[in-house]
């Protein structure tokens, strides 16, 4: 700490002191600590108050009332005839704005009513404000002109105290507290109001920022919930009623929006097209390409039929126009069912397998005869297609890997010999049998929330 006078007392201006606080020096050494910390005679009740203020400004979470009840104890600590609070910050020098002010007769809140605070331009609180250290002036009569811009807010006082608050190092705000007297100031007082109410400044600050951090997240769930029930409006509203085919469908995403996808398509001959898939990565940027990839599906020409044509038809437009930096794909499985000949025909793109369990002998079979690179990675990819015929008893499972790759706690994966071990209930119906694998699925993450989105359709042949 090192206290450089403007003027030596007995020489021209010694009304004046000004005292500037630097943090060059070691600020810890024994001197500046009983410097910080005289022994006071009333430090007992000092100490109490300090510990009260301390206390109520931890409970507070409005900036405004921290402030009014910080002032109300500040006065107890070191009672003054005026203060004034002044910021600058988004004005250029020498404007600067009236914040707070115990002449005022009507609270202003300067987070919430900017506009209600007057801008001054200049004077000697922006001359002080701008100067950006904390000073001590004994007498500012010789420094007051009767046309400062400021003077309704000096008129009648003789002392001031002004102590900066910092922000990323430079003085942004400013307060000034006064005394009718001149030299009503205690020096040895003064690094422990800069403290005190540099500390006050800086929790006020996280305070307004805190505020503003939760109206930015409000803002931001409030739009992540949109771009969900949006997304959720692409998926179908009801499952179709398909001949011999009982269906169940769960979908839920890791967080508000996701890139998990299925669908169903009505096609001629009573055939319906079963797609289910799954965007690379989570949140909103994988909800908009499910978007895109559910245009895309819905706007292939004609009827999407064969599986192939329409794996290739939302490949190539992936590719040439939405994917081409590379670090973005999509899984899927897109299969049309024959009810009439419980025939499936299916194309795949680099998705999970989906399962079929034979109920009539307990076995297993893995969809997995016709496989290609997920979409939107290669423009000119053609697709292979494969068919099945199904039995009844059959149990037809897709799913995305949020469902098998669900970890618990330890790390460990839900995994296909678990997803299968459900699968043996051959008795149930569709929805039975897909609350079951869910319910598996939670006893082994356990509390732990999901990472990956979830979709699982089930269908039980008849």
């Amino acid at each position: 700490m090192s206290i450089n006078p403007i003027a030596q007392p007995g020489q021209p201006g010694s009304n004046l002191r000004r005292m500037t606080m630097t943090m060059e020096e070691d600020a810890f050494s024994l001197g500046a600590s009983q410097a910080l910390f005289p022994a006071w005679a009333d430090w007992k009740r000092r100490l109490k108050l300090i510990d009260a203020m301390m206390r109520d400004m931890s409970q507070h979470r409005d900036p405004q009332a921290m402030v009014r009840a910080y002032g109300e104890r500040l006065r107890q600590l070191m009672p003054t005839d005026r203060f004034v609070s002044m910021s600058r910050r988004g004005l250029e020098a020498p404007s600067f704005r009236i914040t707070r002010s115990s002449t005022w007769t009507e609270e202003i809140n300067p987070w919430t009513e900017p506009h209600r605070l007057p801008v001054v331009e200049g004077g000697l609180l922006g001359k002080l404000l701008h100067e950006q250290k904390p000073q001590v002036i004994d007498d500012i009569l010789p420094y007051l002109d009767d046309d400062d811009p400021a003077f309704e807010y000096l008129d009648g006082m003789r002392s001031v105290m002004v102590i900066p608050h910092y922000n990323d190092g430079v003085a942004t705000n400013m307060v000034a507290l006064m005394r009718k007297d001149p030299a009503g100031f205690d020096l040895e007082q003064f690094p422990e109001w800069v403290w005190i109410s540099s500390l006050h400044g800086r929790a006020t600050h996280n305070l307004v920022l805190n505020d503003e951090l939760k109206r930015a997240y409000a803002m931001v769930e409030h739009e992540l919930k949109v771009v969900a029930d949006i997304q959720r409006s692409l998926l179908p509203q009801s499952l179709p009623s398909i001949p011999g085919l009982d269906i169940a469908a769960y979908y839920q995403t890791s967080r508000w929006a996701g890139g998990d996808y299925y669908d169903f398509f009505e096609l001629p001959g009573g055939r319906w097209g079963i797609l289910i898939a799954d965007v690379s990565g989570h949140g909103t940027p994988a909800a908009v390409i499910m978007a895109i990839t559910h245009s895309l599906a819905h706007g292939h020409p004609g009827h999407p039929d064969p599986p192939s044509a329409l794996l290739e038809h939302v490949n190539r437009r992936l590719s040439e126009t939405y994917t081409q930096a590379g670090d973005v794909f999509v899984t899927a499985f897109y299969g049309i069912y024959d009810p009439s000949t419980r025939e499936l025909a299916y194309a795949c793109a680099g998705h999970n397998p989906p399962r079929v369990k034979r109920c009539q002998d307990g076995s297993i079979l893995a969809l997995e005869a016709s496989a290609g690179p997920p979409l939107g990675l290669f423009a000119d990819m053609t697709y292979g297609q494969a068919s099945v015929t199904l039995i009844p008893k059959d149990l037809l499972v897709l799913y995305t890997d949020g469902i098998t790759e669900a970890m618990d706690n330890r790390g460990e994966q839900f995994g296909l010999q678990r997803f299968d071990s459900v699968l043996a209930n051959c008795g149930l119906s569709a929805q039975a049998l897909m609350d079951m694998m869910l319910d598996a699925v939670v006893k082994h993450t356990g509390d732990r929330p999901p990472d990956d989105d979830r979709t699982l359709l089930v269908g039980r042949v008849s």
